[in-house]
């Protein structure tokens, strides 16, 4: 589950609020070890991922770098090609 967190700072465009709420629930998903909740929970869950996105956000808005921004395409591709020598 959570390898599918990626990394979201410092890319151009910058990481959108689906993005930012994606790697909340994969992060509140691999700590509660739910995939989905039941109904008891899933007040708690879904209370958890939100405010997690909240925190995610202010953190992202925070933060500063002198390092140029990343382009998506170019990371995807970078990632395609580790995929490629990985797993053949």
């Amino acid at each position: 589950m959570c390898k599918n967190i990626k990394p979201l700072f410092n890319f151009d465009p910058p990481a959108t609020s689906d993005e930012v709420a994606g790697a909340s629930l994969q992060f509140v998903r691999k700590i509660s070890g739910y995939t989905k909740p039941s109904q008891v929970n899933e007040a708690a869950f879904d209370e958890a991922v939100a405010d997690i996105s909240a925190i995610a956000e202010a953190l992202l808005a925070a933060l500063s770098t002198q390092a140029p921004s990343r382009n998506r395409e170019v990371e995807a591709e970078k990632a395609r090609q580790r995929a490629v020598k990985r797993y053949g």
